[in-house]
């Protein structure tokens, strides 16, 4: 049994907490810790686990055999050198920093203590996702590619707080579509070109344009927002055979040669964060490689941050 340590138990991480008291075998919480000390007890007692108000308590725990964290990046980098300093092997929520230099120390801290470091990148779980990456290769060579994530307007208030964000859509939308575009196609960003808005933002870009060139001169452009009420995941690749089409949020994939879907596919929409615990487990155990190595979190920081300095600087910017 794994006894594991859940910091930020709010909106995303309590999902964590309940695939982890409900869904997942061979673990269970060894203590949990938010800034909310009210709602942790109350959340403590229904997952039957202990409250810590003090995370890094949390983590000195002898029993603990690993840390999630799921806050806003700006802890992020502290939480990685307690965890080095423990040897406790260390799960951090998306994005893995909240710039490049922060995600470059976090991976130095724990390759220099020999301790294992996973990114819930978990978009690459959802079965559209898999079935692109499966599908693609049987499509002939890859010319283009468009995909976005448009999503309604945040609510949380930290994500228009450069401080605890780093960034907007950016950081927080567009690092899971690079990732996923990695994973389908197997091909790096080589360079960006990008134009960012704030709609309902103050502070951070709630919507961003991006053009892309990837490795074999693969072109592609990528769309993400949080400003409508309406949300897409779409991933089209244009293929020497014809075009694939998929959206991870409505769960449907089609196949089209010439002027016909030759192939239309439906899927239940599964738990990608289960799945990532339960892949993260079995690497504890040592029954399967880490499952998304901190140099894959550290890719996809890479792409969004020249994006960044590309809407910027109005030019682009190889990554």
């Amino acid at each position: 049994m794994k006894n594991i340590a859940l910091i930020g138990t709010g909106r995303h991480g309590s999902r964590y907490g309940q695939h982890i008291f409900r869904d997942l075998a061979g673990v269970q919480l060894a203590g949990i810790s938010r800034q909310s000390s009210d709602l942790g007890h109350e959340q403590a007692n229904n997952w039957q686990t202990t409250f810590f108000d003090n995370w890094r308590s949390l983590i000195a725990e002898p029993n603990v055999d690993g840390v999630i964290t799921v806050t806003p990046p700006a802890l992020n980098l502290e939480v990685a050198r307690e965890c080095a300093r423990l040897s406790k092997p260390l799960l951090i929520e998306k994005p893995l920093a909240r710039n490049v230099k922060e995600a470059e120390e976090i991976l130095r801290i724990m390759d220099a203590a020999g301790v294992s470091l996973t990114v819930a990148q978990t978009l690459r779980y959802n079965p559209v996702i898999q079935a692109l990456r499966a599908a693609l290769p049987g499509m002939g060579q890859l010319y283009s590619f468009y995909a976005n994530q448009r999503l309604e307007p945040s609510t949380l208030t930290w994500h228009d707080d450069r401080n605890a964000a780093g960034a907007g859509v950016l950081f927080h939308t567009a690092v899971h579509v690079f990732d996923a575009l990695k994973t389908i196609t197997g091909l790096r960003v080589k360079r960006v070109m990008a134009q960012g808005r704030q709609i309902h933002a103050n502070v951070l870009e709630d919507l961003v344009l991006a053009s892309v060139e990837m490795e074999n001169g693969v072109l592609g452009t990528v769309d993400v927002s949080k400003v409508g009420n309406a949300r897409t995941g779409r991933f089209e690749f244009v293929c020497q055979g014809g075009q694939i089409h998929g959206d991870q949020i409505h769960a449907g994939l089609e196949i089209i040669t010439g002027n016909t879907v030759s192939e239309r596919r439906s899927f239940v929409q599964e738990p990608t964060i289960l799945h990532l615990l339960q892949d993260w487990r079995d690497f504890l155990e040592g029954r399967r490689p880490n499952p998304i190595t901190g140099e894959e979190g550290l890719s996809a920081v890479r792409v969004c941050e020249a994006c960044l300095v590309s809407m910027k600087e109005q030019r682009w910017v190889e990554v």
